[in-house]
């Protein structure tokens, strides 16, 4: 089976063969993963670049030391989204408000001190979030850098209630110190050493006095550099737009695999894949034998008529039902 490799994998290939430090490989490597076409073409290939990805990490380990340690936190749900700000913003009030964990509250600095995750529900779907210790100019942990890195977003909380400028320039700065940058899109030109991960910046607090008024401050100074929205996680204005806002913020869709002859089971979750992701990604998605089907039909935005036969390369979109048959 032939690999069609994507222009993005390319580019990532160049990357890592012009890349001059461990950093860079890794993170290079790493785009190589997430951008390959997962098929039986590619499954070597899939396990050489994975091979790579643990000699890189296991050399950063053994040239650490006993200078630290690290924290991984394993991916659960639709993707993985970090909580990251400045102190007292309310991230671990928004965890508990948006999911069943039970971080600790306190209205002083520095409670979180190590990584805490809640699934939250979207529909459907379910998204683990990150409640992690803040950036700050007092203390930054050193692991901090490599926990965000490894997630698939960020939610940037600041508290409109008090000085979000600083938070702000403080916790983006510090970011791109470790090359990680807060986008509101990717965009491919940017050299694969720098780690982008798209963003939404979380104006907490809006129950506070003059919230509005100081979000639609934020809002001329960096909305064009966020998407930006304005919630409570104390009294719960808006959330239900942040989770929706962060099932779109992953680029992520839902797909509803149907047995032939059978209505669709809506008991079970979804299968979640990026966007523009073909027929054969879900086919490989749900089993690679799956990757040799004989033909599938389509329900729901995309097809001419409900049922209709489609190709390996048809476009999915968000909602489809799909039929596979071998």
């Amino acid at each position: 089976m032939p690999a069609n490799l994507t222009p993005d994998f390319h580019n990532a290939d160049k990357a890592f063969k012009e890349a001059k430090t461990d950093e860079e490989r890794l993170a290079a490597l790493e785009e190589m993963l997430r951008t390959i076409p997962k098929h039986k073409g590619t499954e070597k290939m899939q396990a050489d670049i994975k091979r790579r990805i643990s000699k890189i990490k296991l050399i950063q380990e053994s040239k650490s030391g006993k200078k630290g340690f690290s924290y991984h936190v394993d991916k659960e749900g639709a993707g993985q989204v970090a909580l990251v700000g400045g102190p007292n913003t309310g991230k671990s009030q928004l965890l508990k408000s948006l999911t069943k964990a039970e971080p600790m509250i306190a209205p002083y600095p520095f409670t979180t001190s190590i990584p805490m995750p809640g699934m939250m529900a979207f529909e459907d779907v379910k998204i683990q979030l990150i409640d992690l210790p803040p950036f700050s100019p007092e203390h930054t942990e050193t692991w901090l850098p490599e926990v965000v890195r490894a997630a698939n977003a960020i939610l940037f909380v600041v508290s409109l209630t008090g000085m979000p400028e600083q938070d702000i320039e403080f916790v983006t700065e510090k970011l791109e110190q470790y090359k990680i940058r807060m986008v509101k899109e990717v965009d491919p030109s940017v050299p694969f050493n720098i780690s982008q991960k798209r963003t939404i910046l979380l104006c907490n607090m809006l129950d506070g006095p003059s919230a509005m008024d100081n979000f639609e401050v934020l809002e001329e100074l960096y909305g064009s550099q966020f998407d930006m929205l304005a919630v409570s996680a104390l009294d719960g204005t808006n959330l239900d737009v942040l989770r929706r806002a962060v099932f779109d913020l992953l680029r992520i869709i839902r797909i509803y695999p149907k047995e032939p002859g059978k209505q669709v089971d809506r008991s079970t979750p979804p299968y979640t894949i990026p966007r523009d992701s073909t027929l054969i990604d879900f086919a490989g998605a749900v089993h690679k034998d799956f990757l040799n089907l004989k033909y599938a039909r389509l329900w729901g935005e995309g097809a001419k008529f409900d049922g209709q036969t489609i190709n390996r390369d048809q476009i999915l979109y968000d909602g489809n039902v799909v039929e596979l048959h071998l």
